[in-house]
């Protein structure tokens, strides 16, 4: 069995891909029936972020190129497949599985750390498992993914002090406008990082506060216990000009706020300063209001500098953080050699029993002379022999010390009786 994994993430991939290479709840359980039924994947969990969409997959052919993926990953969103080229990276068993430990412990963000990193994972883990798409592999893999995050967030100081995208934001909001007791914020949405938005701007001491959400309920819901108003969606354009700040985290496939509004807005504020951080992928900002005179669009590409201050901020506790990664990674891989231990000796037992009933059908002749009851009786000594010839074998495979000692004497047996060539 093969872990593989096709991805593509900030680093490799500008924002205008990644937007179009996003999967949503319903496209996740799509993707997946395809990828089982289309490119022989026995298990799958799609993770898709705002800055990452990867496909997890188990499969039981081992020399399958990834082509097949990508190809998949080009047709699903109907994107060709030179767009992709240089975007995409593959990873297969260690790789991937270090690679999932490194996203959820917050070391492949953008922002070093990153908080809401791990809630992603576990809840792209929980919605494949409760689809059925997982098995004992991801399983583990994706449990001891999360269990990566919890340590290093509890044992590092890039849990203590762990750093989102809407923090950047009112980090940079606090640079333009110094002081926010004196200034207003507008949130759009009311999910998890329009939730962390508000936390952070009434941490910082924001003194106008309202929340708009398409979902008037979910928007009241936020704004009573941090103290804010709500404005009804279908006023927002007519509200733009109330906000110094204004926060865009929705789900929606076209900008929400067009370069129109924000003329008019900017206009009735007479051009004061306005900042957009747009934190929505697909983007919830027409990209084109950057050209407006005093306003300050950022989207998630354009925190560069936060995430560099960031990354040296905590950068010394890298160290620590892959301790833990490669602790959890040994502790899979005992796991997994061991499953793999006990799948090659049934494999190998069922070889010899295949020789074994061969023999005894070639022989059956020498035999005709016995009782029935005899016959059993042979059967069954020689099915004996079998089992304690293999009970020291599998034995030494349980007790390695290490899951390499496991992994040597395993490759040892595939050697000497030929498992990876088909039964003659």
């Amino acid at each position: 069995m093969q872990i593989v994994l096709i991805g593509l993430n900030h680093r490799t991939a500008p924002l205008e891909l990644r937007e179009r290479v996003t999967f949503s709840v319903e496209d996740a359980q799509r993707a997946t029936a395809e990828l089982r039924s289309q490119c022989g994947m026995e298990e799958v969990v799609v993770l898709s972020t705002c800055n990452r969409s990867e496909l997890y997959g188990v499969r039981r052919d081992a020399t399958e190129e990834p082509g097949a993926i990508q190809n998949f990953l080009a047709d699903f969103h109907g994107i060709s497949r030179e767009q992709l080229n240089g975007c995409l990276y593959a990873r297969r068993d260690r790789e991937a599985i270090e690679h999932l430990f490194r996203v959820a412990a917050g070391l492949d963000s953008m922002l070093l750390g990153e908080a809401e990193i791990l809630g992603q994972v576990r809840e792209a883990y929980r919605r494949a498992s409760d689809g059925g798409a997982t098995g004992p592999v991801l399983n583990r893999l994706f449990q001891g993914a999360v269990e990566v995050g919890r340590r290093v967030r509890s044992e590092t100081e890039l849990g203590t002090r762990p750093m989102s995208a809407a923090s950047a934001g009112v980090k940079l909001a606090e640079r333009i406008f110094g002081d926010l007791g004196t200034h207003s914020a507008l949130v759009l949405g009311a999910g998890e990082i329009a939730q962390q938005a508000v936390e952070q701007l009434r941490q910082r001491g924001i003194k106008w506060l309202w929340i708009s959400s398409r979902t008037s309920e979910h928007a009241m819901a936020l704004a009573g216990p941090n103290g804010a108003e709500t404005i009804a969606w279908e006023k927002l354009p007519r509200s733009l000009a109330r906000a110094d700040i204004l926060v865009a985290s929705v789900a929606a496939e076209d900008p929400v706020i067009t370069s129109e509004m924000l003329t008019e807005a900017m206009a009735e504020r007479d051009n004061r300063s306005m900042l957009l951080l747009d934190l929505g992928v697909p983007r919830n900002i027409d990209p084109a209001a950057s050209d407006l005179y005093n306003l300050y669009l950022y989207n998630l590409d354009d925190l560069t500098e936060i995430v560099d201050q960031n990354r040296r901020l905590r950068e010394r506790e890298i160290p620590r953080a892959e301790a833990i990664i490669a602790d959890q990674i040994s502790k899979f891989e005992t796991w997994r050699a061991g499953r793999s231990a006990i799948d090659l000796v049934d494999d190998l037992r069922s070889r010899l029993d295949a020789r074994r009933r061969r023999i005894l059908e070639a022989h059956s002749a020498a035999f005709a002379h016995l009782n029935p009851e005899d016959r059993k009786h042979i059967d069954q000594l020689t099915a004996q022999l079998i089992d304690e010839l293999l009970e020291e074998p599998t034995d030494r495979l349980r007790h390695a010390r290490t899951w390499r000692e496991r992994v040597q004497h395993m490759e040892t047996l595939r050697g000497l009786f030929g498992l990876d060539s088909e039964e003659k």
